[in-house]
C-alpha cells in the first residue's frame, strides 16, 4: 500500500458520528439495565490492552489492535450473553461496544500494518 490512505472528507466524519451514536446507545443501554458504574469504570479501557501487540511489530500490533476495536467480538458476546441469559456478560458486550464507538467517534480507527497512526479513519 502507497502512503497513507486518506478516506473521503465526508465518510470520515459519517464513520466518526456512527461511532458517536453507537456509543451513546450502549450507554443509555447500560443505564436501563442498571448495571454496575464501577463494572463500567473498570473495563472502559480495557480493549486498548490489545496495542500490547506493538511490542510484536506494526504487522501483530494492528491484528490485535484491530480484534479488540472491531463490532465482531462485542455482538457475538452479545449474541451469547442474551442466549445464555448472562447479564453480567451483556455488561462487558456493551463496555465493550461504547469503548469502540467512542474510540470512532474520537477519529481512531482500525490500523493498518503500515503502523499505529495510520487507520481506515485516516492519519491518527
Amino acid at each position: 500500500m502507497q502512503g497513507d490512505p486518506k478516506p473521503h472528507f465526508a465518510n470520515r466524519y459519517i464513520l466518526q458520528g456512527e461511532g458517536a451514536l453507537i456509543a451513546i446507545a450502549g450507554i443509555v443501554l447500560y443505564a436501563q439495565h442498571g448495571f454496575s458504574w464501577l463494572l463500567f469504570a473498570v473495563l472502559i479501557l480495557l480493549p486498548d490492552l490489545a496495542m500490547i501487540g506493538y511490542v510484536r511489530g506494526p504487522r501483530v500490533g494492528a491484528i490485535l489492535y484491530n480484534f479488540g476495536h472491531s463490532y465482531i467480538a462485542p455482538l457475538i458476546l452479545l449474541a451469547v450473553a442474551l442466549w445464555v441469559d448472562s447479564e453480567t456478560t451483556v455488561a462487558i458486550g456493551l463496555i465493550w461496544g461504547v469503548h469502540i464507538g467512542a474510540d470512532r467517534a474520537l477519529g481512531y480507527g482500525l490500523k493498518y500494518p503500515e503502523g499505529f497512526k495510520s487507520t481506515h479513519l485516516g492519519r491518527v
